[in-house]
């Protein structure tokens, strides 16, 4: 199972981190369109992406209520076409998350800009752990302070959370 270090934070817009981004020489590397069906488990987050044509199931067991946000995660890829029908008509169905996700790559960084239909617009940062938890510690610490971002305003609640509780 991989494992990174996370953070998400509301914006009212995506303007300055464009421009802090711009530069630092990051640029847009895809816009990926993503629908996110969470389904109903309880050992952590469970859906299924579709990204731009393809599909992904997803499990997440991350801590949700430390200072830090380290999740587990494991992705596998499905090839076939009908896997939403397949799933949706398996297991419970929870929610939909739909977004538009601006990608950028910062060492082993994703900054996510997302536009999430119905919750507005979020940045997320991505730190994945390669060779140690305190190389992922230092590189996300980095990506925070060139961004200037308030950890105290991060939200500690995924997507399938916010839209359950609008």
């Amino acid at each position: 199972m991989a494992r990174n270090l996370e953070i998400k934070i509301k914006l009212n817009s995506f303007e300055v981190v464009k421009e802090l981004l711009e530069e630092r020489g990051i640029g847009i590397v895809d816009i990926l369109n993503q629908q996110d069906t969470y389904y109903s488990w309880t050992k952590g987050l469970l859906k299924l992406r579709s990204v731009n044509g393809r599909y992904e199931l997803i499990k997440y067991l991350r801590d949700e209520v430390n200072k830090e946000r380290w999740s587990d995660y494991f992705i596998l890829e499905i090839s076939s076409s009908n896997a939403e029908d397949f799933l949706n008509d398996i297991m419970e169905v929870e929610t939909v998350v739909k977004k538009r996700r601006e990608l950028y790559l910062y060492k082993n960084t994703r900054i996510h800009l997302d536009n999430v239909y119905d919750l507005g617009f979020f940045l997320e940062l991505e730190t994945i752990v390669n060779d140690s938890l305190e190389d992922a510690k230092n590189e996300f610490d980095e990506i925070v302070d060139i961004l200037g971002l308030d950890t105290t305003q991060q939200i500690k609640t995924s997507y399938r959370n916010l839209m359950m509780d609008k």
